[in-house]
């Protein structure tokens, strides 16, 4: 049974970046994954691609062919994908039982109101694809209130129109703290807890409108979020190593792969951590972690990592002293913990 992340997000939230960084994860862990692109504007892709949808359908093809524009080119392609769905079914079957990143398009009309995306993940779970939708903001949305809200509604529209589990995720939170101070603390947002607290600061973010002119309109949104309470968001800073590993855990609980059988030589290892609860970080201050102490704990992980560093080292002098080739060192089981070498790097464009 083949597991896979939709992973969705407006222009410029880090998707193709986050594949990056969660491919070269989870092979750190030894857990197989692909990533297939399946945005047709997306001609450089930072990360090994398994299969790509330009090579089915271009977005210049289109926009040559048939005179439409970029955002209309894009639902173009989709729908030519949806029609052509045994590419895409040939295509995976390659892979196996491969963990599968689906690198989607920015444009949130597919996943708001265009039904081709929806149709086509609902069409490969019939195939026995276990999906989980990522969708990720940037976490820069927090310092508005107006892009709060706009990014809040963006989420549970997306959320009712995909139906599939579903974890909404604000990236690069490790640039929060350099960003004007916020006026709750960060757990606030995360939880999207009562956005009536909220409504002094949209009604000061646009001192030109009239006082009191949008007031019964945002209080009718905020009640509409509150109804349906559906909403809520993890954090993540793709280059550190524990925030990966907690929104992995995070995103296996929610597609079951949990509980599934083990592939790779560390998966075994991983899921008897994630069912364990005790394995599961404490209710760690996100407000702490990424904004009042942020120096601190990223200079505390920088030296748990160089301690590792050092054992591994250790480990691997001892290992070849004894004549062992697997870098083992008798009489020592290995371990799987918290800071077992797993890099997440950005790629730097050329």
């Amino acid at each position: 049974m083949p597991f896979g992340q939709l992973v969705l997000g407006s222009p410029g939230a880090g998707k193709s970046t986050y594949c990056d960084g969660m491919q070269q994860f989870m092979g750190a862990i030894g857990r197989q994954c692909s990533v297939v692109n399946l945005d047709p504007a997306n001609d450089h892709t930072n990360y090994p691609c398994a299969l790509d949808i330009r090579d089915l359908v271009t977005l210049e093809e289109i926009m040559a062919d048939d005179k439409l524009g970029p955002n209309g080119g894009i639902l173009y392609a989709l729908e030519e994908l949806e029609n052509n769905m045994e590419w895409l079914e040939n295509g995976l079957k390659e892979l196996g039982e491969d963990y599968v990143l689906f690198d989607c398009p920015g444009q949130v009309e597919l996943y708001t109101h265009h039904n081709s995306l929806r149709n086509i993940f609902y069409r490969l779970q019939k195939l026995g694809y276990r999906l989980v939708v990522v969708h990720l903001s940037d976490c820069f949305c927090l310092t508005q209130p107006s892009l709060y809200i706009s990014n809040v509604l963006l989420s549970l529209r997306a959320m009712l129109q995909m139906d599939l589990p579903h974890i909404n995720v604000l990236t690069k939170i490790d640039k929060i703290s350099s960003y004007d101070p916020l006026p709750f603390n960060l757990d606030y947002y995360t939880e999207v807890q009562d956005l009536r607290y909220l409504m002094p600061s949209l009604d000061a973010e646009s001192p030109a409108l009239e006082k009191g002119k949008f007031t019964k309109l945002n209080e009718a949104v905020a009640n509409m979020v509150e109804q349906f309470g559906l909403v809520s968001f993890e954090v993540l800073a793709v280059e550190n190593k524990k925030s990966m590993m907690h929104l992995l855990r995070v995103i296996d609980r929610a597609s079951g792969y949990v509980f599934g059988g083990a592939e790779g030589t560390n998966d075994t290892v991983w899921q008897v951590a994630m069912r364990n609860e005790s394995s599961l970080p404490d209710a760690l201050d996100i407000q702490e972690r990424w904004i009042d102490n942020k120096e601190e704990y990223d200079e505390m992980e920088r030296k748990e990592e160089e301690e590792q560093e050092k054992l591994r080292a250790e480990q691997a002098r001892a290992a070849e002293e004894a004549g062992l080739g697997d870098g083992s060192v008798p009489g020592v089981a290995p371990q799987f913990t918290s800071g077992s070498g797993i890099r997440v790097t950005r790629k730097q464009k050329t």
